[in-house]
């Protein structure tokens, strides 16, 4: 197996976790502690959103990964102040309330960009880790 092929095995695995933490948080949330509740979520889709285009974008930076992630997710928020009927038929589905949420939050930005910088660290430090034991 080719460098290429394990890092996007790895990546892959790295965002069907995330998916399915940040859907246990969704649906545990009431036995985690109130902070974690409530912010675990956003943070977690943001990982994933990251971890996602590390997987499609392998041979891309760590930086262009990290910065196209926020636009995404950013943009994803922001298109929440947008109410046409059709879109929140969307929204209404729960594939379509995962992928697009229902309202515009603030703070959402500011979890969307804590996960996004967590998914990055955690994927340099990964990196890193490697290069030493490479050498």
């Amino acid at each position: 197996m080719t460098t290429f092929q394990t890092r996007r095995r790895l990546y892959g695995i790295a965002l069907v976790l995330t998916i399915l933490l940040g859907l246990a948080s969704r649906r545990y949330g009431e036995f985690l502690p109130v902070l974690v509740a409530e912010n675990a979520g956003d943070t977690l889709w943001a990982m994933m959103v990251y971890f996602g285009f590390r997987f499609l974008l392998v041979d891309k930076s760590l930086s262009y990964s990290f910065w196209l992630s926020i636009l995404f997710s950013f943009g994803i928020e922001l298109s929440q102040l947008y109410q046409a009927g059709w879109i929140n038929q969307i929204r209404g589905t729960t594939i379509g309330a995962l992928v697009l949420g229902k309202g515009f939050l603030l703070v959402d930005l500011l979890r969307y960009t804590i996960g996004v910088f967590l998914a990055a660290s955690l994927d340099k430090k990964v990196q890193t880790s490697h290069s030493k034991k490479q050498k």
